[in-house]
């Protein structure tokens, strides 16, 4: 079980960004720290001076963890990136998901502009970013477009007699719309703007020192404190890179990191600028053999890349093989190697010591994980036993989870979700679009859900083919009763439980039938199963509800009314509409037919006629 006191002795003095979880591991709260062991402590003592948010947060936190940072800019940017990953529920999330501005090169255009952006698309432009310093970006996009002469206006193409606006009067722009511009070497100062971007700062800043220098000299003091500005803003929008190596190479750490995980440091011109992490699916296999897998797989997919690979160990396959095959698909030499002294050591020594970091978090997280599914499990296993059932679960029990979706008088749509263990198997998910129903009949659609599923199984399909440890449906009594008729009919033996809600629609608890009588559990004692039973239901009735979205937006969800003649989209909605629902069209007269707009006698009668 995680130890919050012990591993708040742990936190370093440092900045970083802690990560909030609740008992089923599920993120609840990302924030920031100039020093994580200050902050992160402040959660967990005396709640007088808390407000009604943060105590109620702080009550649903089983455990944390953190990443720590060179800089506060590095933690802010990648405080918003874990926002944007987790969309935690106790952070103010903007619901556009505008953050932090990124900078952007048009360079799908034929003569690419600088534009600051917060949105980001796949439209062939490169963006950089984001960063957290407003002001520094937009003084940045000015100084560049003023170093390098760019186009400011967002025009693509000029019709012949263009008059030149002010920009090209005074020297700012080289006069891409009357023609006066060359593109050859309008484009090579574009390649200068994006080697700044990428990290590459010192030619820029040297530029902007030597300015600041000359005005200064000249007593052109204003000039001078713009420059300095610049400079400023410069070194701002580089403030998360750690000078490392002397010799300005470019080139990434490969470790491995617990059991599963890889993780690359990048270092660029001499400057390590940031880190990525990823997982492999490798079970039994020694950490050189999965590095050497990664970068086969990983760096073999990359159309270029750098000219070293730093490793803690000699790479489980020949190394020579593994540069050759880069070299080939990169054309420059990439040289493999473990360094053993000097500042590439050094280098590597940095990256082994946030790895570490990054190693007793996993081995922490992997150990609380393990602990949270024997307790779920052991819950699951109670509340089945006390339903009747002979529970021998496995510690990765399968949960199928049932609900029925529809608009009144719209065909209905059934929905199932997986759940193994603690995890969602969502290549398991499928869809049912309900055949055999007329109007909203959850009970009845219920069942054929149910009876498909299975009819599935014993016909040898492979998409069914695993039997469930229990069946998890949204309702109450009466959809227990439905399911369990089914399954009487078909001899399948399986626990069948109902998520029954509250009056604001959340999981109350769990229902179950033994014999003739229904049994409710009353989840709120159960912490743990609550707040997965809740995840199980939310996941079901989303699901569900796309489904019926999707196909209601294609056109494809259809309704009985357009099986009656003379009855058209416009008619069946106006009837719906003054109905409510199927049900209660059965019971009209022809008089109460006719009521709504536009139905006629001869449809009256036709609609009684198919309803009866």
């Amino acid at each position: 079980m995680f130890d919050i006191k012990e591993n708040l002795k742990k936190l370093p003095d440092s900045p970083g960004v802690y990560i909030h979880k609740d008992r089923l591991g599920q993120v609840i709260y990302v924030g920031k720290a100039i020093s994580l062991k200050n902050r992160v402590r402040q959660y967990f003592q005396s709640p007088k001076n808390m407000d009604a948010k943060v105590r109620a947060m702080v009550g649903h936190i089983a455990e944390f963890e953190y990443i720590s940072c060179a800089t506060e800019m590095e933690a802010f940017i990648l405080e918003c990136n874990l926002i944007k990953q987790y969309r935690p529920k106790y952070n103010i999330l903007l619901r556009d998901d505008k953050t932090y501005p990124y900078i952007k090169v048009t360079v799908s255009e034929e003569w690419p502009r600088l534009v600051k952006t917060r949105i980001v698309k796949k439209d062939g432009d490169k963006y950089f970013g984001p960063y957290s310093d407003v002001g520094s970006v937009n003084q940045m996009v000015d100084l560049l477009n003023e170093i390098y002469h760019l186009k400011r206006c967002s025009a693509v193409k000029f019709k012949s007699g263009h008059r030149p606006c002010l920009n090209y009067h005074i020297g700012a722009c080289g006069g891409i719309c009357n023609g006066s511009a060359n593109h050859e070497d309008y484009m090579k100062r574009i390649d200068l703007v994006l080697d700044y971007l990428k990290g590459r700062s010192k030619n820029i800043e040297s530029y902007l020192k030597d300015k600041m220098n000359q005005a200064s000299e000249e007593l052109n003091y204003e000039d001078a404190a713009r420059y300095r500005d610049y400079l400023a803003s410069a070194k701002s929008l580089h403030e998360t890179q750690r000078v490392v190596l002397n010799s300005g190479k470019d080139m990434d750490v490969v470790l491995a990191v617990g059991d599963e995980n890889i993780v690359t440091f990048f270092v660029r011109e001499g400057k390590l600028i940031g880190r990525e992490t990823y997982t492999m699916d490798s079970p039994d296999s020694s950490p050189a053999d999965r590095v050497s897998e990664f970068i086969r797989q990983h760096y073999g997919q990359m159309t270029d890349g750098p000219g070293e690979l730093l490793l803690e160990e000699e790479p489980g396959a020949d190394k020579e093989m593994l540069g050759q095959y880069l070299a080939g698909l990169w054309n420059h030499n990439v040289d493999i190697h473990v360094p053993m002294r000097g500042e590439k050591k050094a280098v590597l020594d940095l990256a082994l010591r946030d790895a570490q970091v990054m190693r007793e978090g996993i081995k922490e997280r992997e150990e609380s994980k393990r602990e949270r599914r024997e307790k779920l499990a052991a819950d699951v296993k109670g509340i089945l036993e006390e339903a009747g059932y002979n529970a021998e679960l496995k510690e990765e029990y399968r949960m199928e989870a049932y609900d029925i979706s529809n608009t009144n008088g719209v065909d209905s749509v059934g929905g199932m979700v997986v759940f193994e263990g603690l995890k969602k198997d969502r290549k398991s998910y499928r869809r049912f679009k309900i055949k055999s129903v007329d109007g909203p009949d959850d009970y009845s659609s219920m069942k054929e859900v149910i009876y498909r599923r299975f009819k599935r199984m014993e016909e040898g399909d492979a998409g069914f083919a695993t039997m469930p440890d229990a069946l998890l449906i949204d309702g109450g009594r009466g959809h227990i009763a439905a399911v369990l008729e089914v399954l009487s009919a078909m001899k399948i033996k399986v626990p069948v439980l109902g998520m029954v809600k509250d009056d604001h629609h959340r999981t109350r608890g769990l229902v179950y039938m033994t014999g003739e009588d229904f049994h409710e559990v009353d989840l709120k004692t159960r912490p743990m199963l609550f707040k997965y039973m809740g995840t199980v239901q939310e996941e079901v009735h989303r699901f569900s509800i796309d489904y019926h979205r999707g196909l209601r937006d294609k056109g494809k969800l259809t309704s009985v009314l357009d099986e009656v003649e003379g009855i058209g989209p416009v008619k069946r909605n106006a009837l719906l509409a003054h109905f409510g629902s199927i049900e209660k069209m059965k019971k009209a007269t022809p008089g109460e037919l006719m009521e709504v707009p536009g139905i006629t006698e001869k449809n009256a009668l036709a609609i009684i006629k198919r309803l009866s």
